[in-house]
């Protein structure tokens, strides 16, 4: 017989056709669940990440008592957001940097922002094999996270999971972002230190990085830098490190520093960590770390509120039924679209104006 989510065990639908593998597998209590994670035991690990990233509505009512449970057991893990653009070397970077982390006695999770899975289905590290050393470690975890279509769930999940990996036990989280649009500002928003991997001699010096990730990072690193791209990655490295110069610091308390790195050598990345657990330090002890979880754990709510608001709208049957026509006349210039806009907030029920 399925039990209800108010025993403390995922109920087994037959319409979750998004999350099959929970409907397969043997029914887990919330004790189950919390003391699976709190002991890191890695297969009710990836059954607690799953229920998190899980869209069925009896799933999430469990997966918000399974992150209770576990709270007292997070925040204490070092956050590190790492992008760059494609080709910059981000996942030899990462297996590199992770295996050094774990050699120190780290437990390092690494999880994978991937807005293109709402097209291809897949994820950037799908398969893992692009750190087969790094996914092979028990000291290690790696798991993409879905976007399930659109940006608002990525943030969700991979804020969700990252707080499951640090109560299981790993203290250094690795957040990847591919390098486009607006990731970067997002995983920003849900880590301590921000990573910038840049490519040395690319011919454009900024190489699509727009001012405003700059401004974001807390890091710039050149990677490739062995072999004859060393002078190249020298003359990269000074001209980001005048380019900081010129712009405002976030912290008053941290200049972005800028190095030469190699992830296949492995040339600069003990640097690179000391420069981390320096600016963890700083943070933490002038109170700025606290400061800035406490923030982006609002800016979390608001995201959750709109993405949830977005999803009712969707569904609400009055808009449903309005939605062709109002498409119709928007596509056709019948309406305004700021009009249309607000008929259908109106048929949601929420009182706006259409006059203002």
């Amino acid at each position: 017989m399925t039990l209800s989510v108010d025993t403390g065990r995922v109920p087994v639908l037959p319409d979750n056709s998004r999350q099959p593998w929970l409907a397969s597998r043997a029914v887990l209590s919330l004790d189950d669940y919390v003391n699976g994670v709190l002991s890191g035991d890695r297969m009710r690990l990836a059954r607690a990440i799953s229920l998190v990233e899980s869209s069925n509505p009896e799933h999430q009512k469990l997966a918000q008592q399974l992150l209770i449970g576990i709270a007292p057991a997070t925040g204490r893990a070092h956050r590190i957001g790492i992008t760059g653009v494609p080709g910059v070397g981000k996942s030899t970077f990462i297996e590199s940097f992770g295996n050094l982390l774990i050699e120190q006695g780290h437990k390092v999770a690494v999880l994978a922002v991937d807005p293109s899975s709402s097209r291809s289905g897949g994820s950037i590290l799908g398969d893992k094999t692009r750190m087969e050393t790094l996914a092979n470690n028990p000291n290690a975890y790696i798991r993409p996270s879905p976007s399930s279509g659109r940006l608002g769930g990525v943030t969700r999940t991979t804020r969700e999971t990252m707080l499951v990996m640090e109560a299981a036990g790993y203290d250094v989280i690795l957040v990847e972002t591919v390098g486009a649009g607006q990731n970067e500002t997002v995983v920003a928003d849900m880590t301590d230190f921000f990573l910038v991997l840049m490519l040395p001699g690319a011919g454009d010096e900024l190489q699509g990085i727009k001012k405003g990730i700059l401004e974001l990072a807390d890091l710039i690193a050149v990677n490739k830098c062995e072999g004859d791209n060393e002078q190249k990655a020298e003359a990269a490295r000074q001209h980001y490190a005048n380019a900081l110069h010129i712009l405002t610091p976030s912290s008053p308390n941290w200049q972005p520093p800028v190095l030469k790195i190699s992830g296949l050598t492995g040339v600069g990345l003990p640097d690179l960590w000391t420069r981390v657990e320096e600016h963890h330090k700083i943070f933490l002890e002038s109170g700025e770390l606290s400061a800035i979880r406490k923030g982006q754990r609002i800016k979390w709510m608001w995201s959750l509120i709109e993405d949830r608001l977005m999803d009712a709208v969707k569904r609400h049957p009055d808009v449903r039924a309005h939605l062709p026509e109002i498409r119709r006349q928007v596509e056709q210039g019948e309406i305004t679209v700021p009009l249309a806009g607000l008929k259908l907030l109106q048929m949601f029920g929420l009182a706006v104006d259409l006059q203002g």
